[in-house]
């Protein structure tokens, strides 16, 4: 099988061998479970429920509000004990909604009963999708029924299943792909039903050959999906380095996939929607790699949304060794935390644990105008004009070079020999823009 790929990026060491033979475990919480009523890209949801009402897993806590929001549903069974302010993972505190376990998890009613998938109209997938919560599960969390409404008379060519997992040390869609392919499969079927002139295309990074192996066996006798080998290279799963790769189509970055004929949906949310058209299961777990040099026991858990990231740490045997830097999800795009004492979000892909933070190490220098960076950024930008524009606080000229195509992928700050920080930088930059045009917009 030949493989694919894109321009540029970069190839770190995956650290991927602590974590890839270790099979899913079940992880059930024993603490209070906290559901941030922000875990995607949009409006935060309404609460549906009060304090002292009594909640079953499964059971929808919040409802989107607006179309680009998404639902909050418990992986609990217990009481309502709070509706307040928690921090999350980035540092900052989110309305949410905190329930008391009770231990017994009870299922509400109808909870993992088989549907037959081809009775649905696309619409009806749809408010099933919406009602479930899901959202990206490759680090966005964009809301999933938004990413599947299509306008009038536009139809997607391809499905592409981001299953790269590009990210070093993760491994949580390698496990499901070897353990549950066949949840994969119902998902893609789920897509294929509502767009009946697509065809699915399973992109896998060579570095897991036993994933393309075993779905490639899968897929034989389905003439709509199949399985598509890419070259092991960061960031292989961003969504337009993975359609620059199988489809050869370019976008920009201010333009939806569609515009190209493709929806791109991480694994992990393919089997999610499976999950929940079949068998009528919410987002309310993810898998998550508990990983790094410092911690004890590295494995892969399915943790229930809501859970203490501290206990999950704990259920992993904790730390074997001082741990210098802690990250929600993975070293490149992953979040440096400053407490354990936070919530799994649904787009919580790791806990990394690493003895020495490599970044702290180095103290950044002037840059030497060596040019890696520029042949590292997938999206062919400009990182040192970028970043004398975001330090500068000159966001007119950080706008004309494109700095809001900047994906935060990492690769610059990766190869830089100066040690800059210069994801971080463009990071701050884009933030503040944002600001900036909320700001513009309610003052309209």
């Amino acid at each position: 099988m030949k493989m694919r790929t894109f321009k540029h990026g970069i190839h770190p060491n995956d650290g991927k061998a602590l974590t890839a033979d270790a099979a899913i475990q079940p992880f059930f919480p024993k603490g209070e479970a906290v559901y941030p009523l922000s875990q995607h890209i949009g409006a935060p949801s309404k609460p549906v429920v009060a304090v002292g009402d009594t909640v079953t897993v499964g059971q929808m806590l919040a409802q989107p509000d607006g179309f680009i929001s998404a639902a909050v549903c418990s992986a609990v069974s217990g009481k309502v004990k709070a509706i307040e302010r928690r921090r999350t993972v980035n540092g900052k505190e989110v309305k949410s909604i905190v329930v008391d376990n009770d231990g017994l998890f009870t299922p509400c009613e109808g909870y993992d009963t088989p549907r037959d998938y081809t009775t649905l109209s696309p619409g009806e997938i749809l408010d099933i999708v919406r009602d479930a919560g899901i959202v990206g599960q490759g680090g966005a969390g964009f809301p999933t029924h938004v990413k599947l409404t299509m306008k009038e008379g536009v139809q997607p060519e391809y499905i592409l299943v981001n299953a790269a997992e590009c990210e070093p040390y993760l491994t949580s869609d390698y496990r499901l792909m070897l353990e549950r392919p066949e949840q994969v499969l119902e998902g893609l079927q789920v897509l294929l039903h509502m767009f009946p002139a697509a065809r699915a295309v399973i992109g896998i990074e060579a570095n897991k050959p036993r994933a393309i192996s075993l779905l490639t066996e899968k897929t034989a006798d389905t003439p709509r999906i199949s399985v598509q080998a890419l070259d092991t290279k960061y960031p292989q799963g961003g969504e337009r380095m993975l359609i620059r790769a199988i489809t050869g189509r370019e976008i920009h970055a201010t333009k939806l996939p569609i515009s190209a004929g493709c929806v791109v949906l991480n694994l992990s949310t393919v089997v999610s929607i499976g999950q929940a058209v079949c068998h009528r299961i919410p987002q309310i777990s993810t898998v998550v790699s508990i990983t790094g040099d410092a911690v004890a026991n590295p494995c892969n858990l399915e943790v229930p949304v809501g859970s203490s990231q501290r206990e999950v740490l704990d259920f992993a045997g904790g730390l074997k060794a001082e741990a210098e830097k802690i990250i929600s999800g993975g070293p490149l795009m992953g979040i440096s935390m400053i407490s354990l004492d936070v919530p799994i979000l649904k787009t919580s892909g790791a806990i990394l644990a690493m003895q020495r933070d490599e970044v702290a190490m180095w103290e950044p220098t002037a840059c030497i105008r060596c040019g890696r960076c520029v042949r590292a950024c997938p999206e062919f930008l400009l990182p040192p004009m970028l970043s004398q524009a975001a330090d500068s606080g000159d966001w007119e000229s950080f706008e004309k070079l494109y700095g809001i195509e900047c994906m935060e992928c990492g690769s610059c700050t990766f190869v830089c020999p100066a040690k800059r920080r210069l994801t971080q930088s463009f990071r701050t930059a884009k933030a503040t823009l944002n600001d900036k045009r909320r700001a513009a917009l309610n003052k309209g």
